[in-house]
C-alpha cells in the first residue's frame, strides 16, 4: 500500500493538513509583514535591515523559552485538545496581525511574530509525537515523508502568497489579513477531524519553571545516546539549510543575474527537491526506519553543495533576468540541478532521523525529547544564522560559504558516525543487500517491539544476518561462527552490531562458553538474539538438523522464540552453490527475488530443536 493512501485516512488526513496549514500561514505572515517593511513604508535601510534581522530572532525566542513546557504539555493531556487551542491562538494572532498590516504598525507586527513562534513551539512535539499514536511502525517513514513534503510545499507556497498579496496596489494589507485570518479559521476547524490522541504520560508532574525544566529536558534527550546524536544530526541539518537558504537572495542576485522570479525558483527547486526525497524515503527504506540512508544524504548533500561552488564561482555579467531568462543562460541548468540534489538528499537525510527518534524513545518521554531536539534545532539556527555573518564580514562569497559549508558537512557526518556506528553499519548493510538482493519481508510484526526474544533461522549463505539485519527494525544481537564473524569488511558491521561470535567445542570450548553467557546476558538484558540452530551453512539447499544449543539457551532463560526463514536464497551469490564450479550462476542470481518471513512466535515451554526445526521447515516451503 503506498504511503499516499494515509491521506485518505482520517488518523492522518486531517493532521497532515492542519500541519501543512500551519506552516503555510506561518510563512504567509512573515512574507507579507517583510514585503511591507521593505517595499511599502518609508523607511530607511538601516532600519529595514534591523527589523528583518530583528524578525528571525523573535520567532526562534519562543523554541528557548517554552519547549520544555511544550514537551510536557503534549504528554500530560491528550493531543487533539493541545491542537485546538493553539489553531484558536493562530486565529486571535491572525487578527492582531491584520491591525498591524492596517496600521502599519510594525512594533505590533513584531509581537505576533513572536506570538507565532510560540504557536509553533507549542504545536511542534505534538507534530511528531502523535504520528507513532496514530500510525504503526511500518507508515512511520512514510507519514514523516508525507509531513515534511506537506510542510515543505506549504512554506514555499506561503512564501509566495505572502509576498503577492502585500504587493497587490491598494489591498495588500487587507488581502493579507483576510488569506491569514480565513486559513486559520480553516485550519482550526480541520484540527477538529483528528482523532483522540491519549496523553503518555498524565501522571506526569508539571514543572512551571521553563529554565529548570529545560535541562531536564535535555538530560532526557541526551539519556540514550543513540538517539541523541540523531538529534544533533537533526540539527545540523538546520544547521546546514539555515545557512544555505539565507544566502539563496544574494546568490540570486550577485552569482545568477535574477530578479524575484529567479529567486523564487532557487528556493522552488531546494524545497520541491526536499519534498522528493523525503517520499523516496519509504520506497528505498522498505517502508522500514532505515537509517542507512543518513549517510548517504550526508554524503549527496555535500556532493552537490560542493559542486554547486564550482557551478557559478564568479559574479553574475548580466542582471535582472526572469525566471526564463535565467535558465537559458550558460550553466543554469547545473545550478537547479545542484539546488533540488542537496534538495533530495536532504530529505534522505532528515525523514530517517525524524523517524528514528519516534521509534526508539520512550513513549512516555518522545514528545519532551521532541522538545529537546527543538531546542536544540534552535541553538543551532542561531549559530548558522551567525556563521554566515560572519563568513560574510570576512569577504567570503556566497559560493565560497556554500563550500565551506559543504566541506564542514563531512566533519560533522564523521563525528555523528563515530560517535553512532551504528549509523555507518546501517548504510553498509543496506547498500549491499540492497545491491545483491530484492527483499520482500512478511510476518515480521511477530517479532516482539519490546522485550527479550529468541529469533531462529535456516543459514542459507554468509549474508543471512546482514539480510536479517537489514529488515528486522530493533537492533539484533546475532550469533554467528567466529570465521564469519572475522571477514573483512564485514568484521565492522558484526562488531557494531555487538555480534557474538562463536564456535565448535572442539575447535576452541573456552569461546563457546563465553558465547553462551553472552547470550544469556542479552536476553536478561531484554534484547533480541537472532541465532542460526544448523550450526553451518546448508550445501544442498535442504534444511539440517537443529543442534541443541537452543535447548541449552532457553532452558538457562525461557524466552519467547519467534521463527524465521529465508526463502530463494539457495543458489544466490554467496550461498554454498555459488562455489568455484558454478561461477556462471552468479548473473543469474544476482540482484535476487528473496524473502524473508516470520511465523508466530512459540512460548519457551514449547519450544525445543525439533519443534523449531519443523516450524522453520514449514515456513521455508519449497522455496530453497
Amino acid at each position: 500500500m503506498s504511503q499516499f493512501s494515509l491521506l485518505g485516512k482520517r488518523r492522518f488526513a486531517p493532521f497532515f493538513w492542519t500541519q501543512a496549514l500551519g506552516a503555510f500561514n506561518d510563512n504567509a505572515f512573515r512574507s507579507a509583514m517583510v514585503m511591507l517593511v521593505a517595499f511599502q513604508m518609508a523607511l530607511d535601510a538601516n532600519t529595514v535591515s534591523l527589523y528583518t534581522n530583528l524578525a528571525p530572532a523573535l520567532f526562534i525566542l519562543p523554541y528557548f523559552l517554552f519547549s520544555a513546557t511544550a514537551g510536557q504539555l503534549a504528554e500530560k493531556f491528550e493531543k487533539t485538545r493541545i491542537i485546538r487551542y493553539v489553531k484558536l491562538f493562530e486565529i486571535v494572532a491572525m487578527m492582531i496581525a491584520a491591525i498591524g498590516f492596517f496600521t502599519h504598525h510594525v512594533s505590533l507586527l513584531l509581537v505576533v511574530l513572536f506570538l507565532m513562534g510560540v504557536h509553533s513551539t507549542v504545536f511542534g512535539p505534538i507534530k511528531y509525537s502523535i504520528l507513532p499514536q496514530a500510525l504503526s511502525r511500518s507508515e512511520l517513514v512514510g507519514g514523516n515523508g508525507l509531513v515534511e513534503t506537506g510542510t515543505q510545499l506549504a512554506v514555499l507556497i506561503g512564501i509566495i502568497v505572502g509576498n503577492s498579496l502585500m504587493l497587490i496596489a491598494g489591498y495588500g494589507p487587507l488581502a493579507s489579513s483576510v488569506t491569514t485570518i480565513l486559513v486559520a479559521v480553516v485550519g482550526y476547524f480541520v484540527s477538529r477531524s483528528i482523532p483522540v490522541a491519549p496523553a503518555t504520560a498524565p501522571d506526569l508532574r508539571f514543572n512551571w519553571n521553563p529554565l529548570t525544566e529545560t535541562m531536564r529536558v535535555l538530560r532526557i534527550t541526551r539519556e540514550d545516546r543513540a538517539v541523541f546524536n540523531a538529534v544533533l544530526g537533526i540539527s545540523w541539518f538546520w544547521f546546514f539549510g539555515t545557512v544555505m537558504i539565507a544566502q539563496l537572495p544574494s546568490y540570486t542576485l550577485l552569482h545568477l543575474g535574477g530578479d524575484g522570479s529567479v529567486s523564487t525558483l532557487v528556493l522552488a527547486l531546494f524545497s520541491l527537491g526536499t519534498g522528493v526525497g523525503s517520499l523516496l524515503c519509504e520506497r528505498l527504506s522498505g517502508r522500514r526506519v532505515e537509517i542507512g540512508l543518513v549517510p548517504m544524504g550526508a554524503f549527496g548533500l555535500t556532493v552537490f553543495a560542493v559542486d554547486l561552488y564550482f557551478a557559478r564561482t564568479g559574479f553574475a555579467t548580466v542582471t535582472k533576468l526572469d525566471w526564463h531568462g535565467f535558465l537559458a543562460s550558460a550553466g543554469a541548468w547545473r545550478v537547479a540541478l545542484d539546488l533540488t540534489m542537496i534538495g533530495v538528499f536532504a530529505g534522505f537525510y532528515v525523514v530517517p532521523l525524524f523517524a528514528f527518534v519516534q521509534s526508539r524513545a520512550p513513549a512516555d518521554r518522545l514528545s519532551r525529547v521532541i522538545a529537546g531536539n527543538n531546542i536544540v534545532n534552535a541553538l543551532l539556527i542561531c549559530m548558522a544564522s551567525g556563521f554566515g555573518i560572519a563568513l560574510t564580514r570576512w569577504g567570503f562569497t556566497v559560493p565560497q560559504i556554500f563550500l565551506a559549508v559543504g566541506l564542514i558537512n563531512v566533519l560533522v557526518a564523521i563525528y555523528i558516525f563515530t560517535l553512532v556506528p551504528e549509523f555507518m553499519m546501517r548504510f553498509i548493510t543496506w547498500m549491499l543487500v540492497n545491491t545483491l538482493y530484492r527483499v520482500r519481508v512478511d510476518g515480521l510484526r511477530n517479532i516482539p517491539e519490546e522485550g527479550a526474544a529468541l529469533l531462529v533461522c535456516n543459514h542459507v549463505s554468509f549474508m543471512d544476518p546482514l539480510i536479517l539485519m537489514a529488515s528486522v527494525r530493533r537492533p539484533v544481537r546475532f550469533v554467528m561462527y567466529y570465521r564469519i564473524f572475522n571477514i573483512p569488511v564485514l568484521r565492522f558491521v558484526f562488531r557494531t552490531a555487538r555480534a557474538i561470535p562463536i564456535a565448535g567445542r572442539k575447535e576452541d570450548e573456552a569461546l563457546m562458553e563465553a558465547a553462551f553467557e553472552r547470550i544469556d546476558e542479552a536476553l536478561a538484558d531484554g534484547e533480541l538474539v537472532c541465532i542460526f540452530p544448523e550450526g553451518a551453512l546448508t550445501r544442498d539447499g535442504a534444511i539440517a538438523p537443529f543442534r541443541p544449543g537452543v535447548d541449552r539457551i532457553l532452558a538457562r532463560r525461557p524466552v519467547p522464540v519467534v521463527p524465521l526463514a529465508l526463502r530463494g536464497m539457495w543458489g544466490s551469490i554467496f550461498s554454498r552453490r555459488d562455489t568455484a564450479l558454478h561461477r556462471m550462476r552468479v548473473p543469474r542470481r544476482f540482484w535476487s527475488r528473496i524473502e524473508l518471513v516470520g511465523g508466530e512466535p512459540v512460548p519457551a515451554d514449547q519450544a525445543n530443536a525439533s519443534t523449531l526445526e519443523t516450524r522453520v521447515a514449514a515456513l521455508r516451503g519449497d522455496h530453497a
